[in-house]
């Protein structure tokens, strides 16, 4: 199994930003992706930013140029968050997919959400 620890979400004015952190540990092997969704009330989740295990990363058009994810070498990706707009108010999840030691198969695992909130 594999376990997502989520941080630093909380409440910004609009033009802020934030730092989003998911850590991951237990049965890993390797890990091919990493994501950050966001699900707003009464919308479904989105897909925001992804993160290969070589680094290529890819955005959602309404967050591009603001956001940028990363990963560091101890399966933690970030979300760092800048010119913060209302309409990011959400709860934000991380996903990762992931291979075990004792498996060849990948799964997908999801954070517990972390919720964003921004002021206008």
């Amino acid at each position: 199994q594999v376990q997502l620890v989520e941080s630093g979400g909380g409440l910004v004015q609009a033009g802020g930003s934030l730092r989003l952190s998911c850590a991951a540990s237990g049965n890993i092997f390797s890990i091919s992706l990493m994501d950050w969704y966001r699900q707003a009330p009464g919308k479904q989740r989105e897909l925001v930013a992804t993160i290969t295990s070589t680094g290529t990363t890819t955005y959602a058009d309404s967050v591009k140029g603001r956001f940028t994810i990363s990963r560091d070498n101890a399966n933690t990706v970030y979300l760092q968050m800048n010119s913060l707009k209302p309409e990011d108010t959400a709860v934000y999840f991380c996903k990762v997919r992931a291979t075990g030691w004792d498996t060849s198969v990948s799964s997908d695992y999801w954070g517990q959400g972390t919720q964003v909130s921004v002021s206008s």
